[in-house]
């Protein structure tokens, strides 16, 4: 990838731009980033109000597998990213046949199949010095009984769907087996992993940005609190986890974005779990090949925040390592603010929030609030941590948030 500079333009007269498929508030932040810094941008996206789409340069308003729209993408950027992990992967081929695309369509497989990622943290568990939690492969029903038969040890599990499974969804939890055998008739049979559920004292996660050339640099991983399977709270301060733990987490996403040959951002998310274990305190859960929602909070509390890597790393710009310069606490909101006790819609006390000192309200231009949507979200900063999270409740209270007791 040759360094793409800010501001430039090429004999041509074509100004450099960088494209993403996907048109939702990760693509939007990252196209802040990129134009911030003097980009143009193009966003590949079907939906005509996309976040992305409505703040961006170009907007090729296709299906992310028409090849029409692909090509588009292709003349008009230098580069391209994906803003999710879901795009179809047979897309990243196309375009990188004429354009470079990180992350690869390769390593997007790896996280679009939980069966294939999980393969990947064993595979590199002896140079991270972190594995995943035990699990089984179930694509048949010879799979099925083969743990029925040989693995109960893995109960009492969680079963996952290989595919297409976030935010909780594609998830059932089973204690015995004729529960495992009931909930994999749910799911329809698909291919899916039986995963033993672990005695988790917290999550973490760790974003990675690694470059063309190999550099890589790191945020210190954030405490997660998750609600019926999506993030709710992020705690970002020094001492939010044992600094020993911390670092082996840390170590552990950097080599696991270097045993793939990553470029980007990318987010690995981490069990911590009970002292003693056979796992030395920590499992490896997931990774997500971009950036995350636990790692908002570094666009208010960092000198360089998530995004604004991402874009160093696709235009090939030297990546500082970043620099956190405030304790902070984020907020995920989703659309039940928008919503009563009583199930009315209601606006948000945002004039009360934003008298809280320290409060850094990001909305993500989506028309419609639904619960269980993701809207936008809070950060809180402040000059210490004990600060913060005052703050951090009383605007949890005032949006009537849930989580409360974990801040």
């Amino acid at each position: 990838m040759p360094t793409l500079l800010p501001g430039s333009v090429d004999t041509a007269g074509q100004r450099a731009t960088l494209g993403v498929l996907g048109g939702g508030q990760l693509g939007r932040m990252f196209v802040h980033a990129a134009q911030r810094l003097g980009y143009f941008t193009a966003v590949l996206e079907p939906d005509a109000k996309s976040p992305a789409g409505l703040v961006s340069h170009h907007h090729i308003q296709t299906a992310y597998d028409d090849l029409a729209g692909l090509a588009e993408l292709a003349r008009l950027c230098q580069a391209v990213t994906t803003e999710f992990e879901n795009v179809p992967a047979q897309a990243l081929q196309t375009l990188a046949q004429t354009r470079p695309v990180a992350p690869s369509a390769a390593v997007v497989g790896i996280a679009q199949n939980r069966i294939e990622e999980k393969a990947h943290f064993a595979a590199c568990a002896d140079v991270s010095g972190v594995t995943c939690a035990p699990y089984a492969v179930l694509e048949t029903p010879a799979d099925l009984q083969a743990v029925l038969d040989e693995r109960a040890d893995l109960l009492p599990g969680i079963l996952k769907t290989a595919r297409m499974g976030y935010d909780g969804k594609g998830q059932v939890r089973v204690k015995t087996t004729a529960e495992l055998a009931a909930a994999w008739a749910e799911l329809a049979g698909v291919a899916c992993v039986l995963e033993k559920m672990l005695p988790l004292t917290a999550e973490c996660s760790v974003l990675v940005a690694r470059g063309w050339d190999g550099q890589v640099v790191s945020f210190a991983p954030q405490r997660n609190v998750h609600i019926d399977g999506i993030l709710a709270v992020t705690h970002a301060y020094a001492g939010n986890m044992p600094s020993a733990l911390a670092e082996r987490a840390r170590a552990a996403a950097v080599s696991i974005a270097q045993h793939l040959g990553y470029v980007g951002v990318l987010c690995v998310e981490f069990f911590v779990v009970e002292d003693g274990s056979e796992h030395g305190g920590l499992v490896v859960n997931e990774m997500a090949p971009r950036p995350h929602n636990s790692g908002h909070y570094t666009i208010d509390a960092c000198d360089a925040s998530q995004f604004d890597l991402q874009v160093h790393a696709m235009a090939g710009l030297p990546l500082p390592q970043p620099r956190q310069h405030s304790p902070a606490i984020m907020l995920n909101l989703l659309g039940d603010v928008w919503f009563g006790a009583d199930g009315q819609r209601q606006e948000p006390d945002w004039l009360g929030v934003l008298r809280l000192p320290g409060t850094h309200l990001h909305l993500y231009g989506k028309e419609q609030a639904r619960p269980g949507r993701k809207m936008g979200h809070l950060t809180i900063t402040g000059p210490d941590v004990a600060s913060v999270k005052t703050v951090a409740r009383r605007a949890a209270e005032l949006l009537g948030l849930p989580g409360l007791d974990s801040i």
